[in-house]
């Protein structure tokens, strides 16, 4: 068995609801699969001491568990004030509307169109509820609309899907795009740098407790396929379906789908600098 202290970005270990800092506590979505991982985690977010919570991604429409997470803040004497959201796939997003029923909470997201309430997200706002500052990072590259959240006093961040817990995430062409993406892993390490961040508390999968480890792992593995891809060109592979058939044969066939818009990413970004 690998140890996970010996993985990229450290993984803290199995997946499961339960406080993972001193803000923040995980509520695990039922919606395991080979994309979500262990399923999505919803996060809900408040200052020791405080009596109220935000929560991250309430996750997909599953009335059971927007009311396990309203249940989990109601054990720890919070009341949720505020929804936000990471990015409008619907492993995130989908149940947010009903959330937002159930608490009364605005929904905020940098698409207008995820938005219930005036108040959107973009580069440079402060989150501030009930003592908790949450600063907003906009990461696109898996998807165009994709945040993530600073917690400065956890020094942690919040990476939707831009970095997972386990694997590695796709580029999600033509919305996403792979020039954005590395700009957006190049942000976030320097979160890890000039804001000592070190703790990732992923959309999928456990808790990285090397953030820096894990957006260099990232850099490097998207720099090796991205190699692979312009070989696999160069020897005669034109269709994205091929390149993935060719540089993706250590893949589960499962997610070749996922793997296809990501060379799709690839080939547009290649293309665009003239290298292939």
């Amino acid at each position: 068995m690998t140890d996970a202290a010996a993985l990229p970005g450290r993984p803290r270990g199995l997946v499961a609801s339960g406080p993972a800092t001193d803000r923040a506590v995980n509520v695990l979505a039922p919606n395991p699969s080979a994309m979500t991982l262990d399923g999505t985690n919803t996060w809900l977010l408040s200052e020791p001491g405080s009596g109220l919570a935000v929560v991250v991604d309430p996750g997909p429409l599953d009335e059971g568990h927007l009311r396990r997470v309203i249940d989990t803040a109601q054990e720890l004497g919070k009341r949720i004030a505020l929804t936000l959201l990471t990015h409008g796939h619907p492993d995130h997003a989908e149940g947010a509307g009903r959330f937002a029923e159930l608490t009364g909470t605005h929904v905020r997201a940098l698409d207008p169109a995820l938005r219930l309430g005036e108040e959107g997200l973009g580069e440079g706002d402060v989150v501030a509820v009930g003592g908790l500052e949450l600063r907003v990072v906009p990461t696109p590259g898996h998807t165009s609309d994709s945040l993530s959240f600073h917690l400065p006093a956890d020094r942690a961040v919040l990476t939707g899907d831009t970095i997972l817990g386990r694997g590695t995430t796709m580029v999600a062409h033509p919305d996403g795009r792979l020039g954005d993406y590395l700009d957006s892993l190049r942000r976030l390490r320097s979160l890890t740098v000039d804001d000592g961040v070190h703790t990732v508390l992923p959309g999928h999968g456990p808790v990285l407790e090397d953030a820096q480890g894990a957006v260099d792992y990232y850099l490097a593995h998207r720099a090796s396929r991205l190699a692979q891809v312009e070989t696999a060109v160069e020897r005669g592979h034109r269709t994205a379906a091929d390149v993935v058939a060719h540089v993706y044969a250590d893949v589960h066939r499962s997610l070749w789908p996922a793997a296809e818009l990501s060379v799709r990413a690839q080939l547009e970004y290649l293309r665009e600098r003239g290298l292939i």
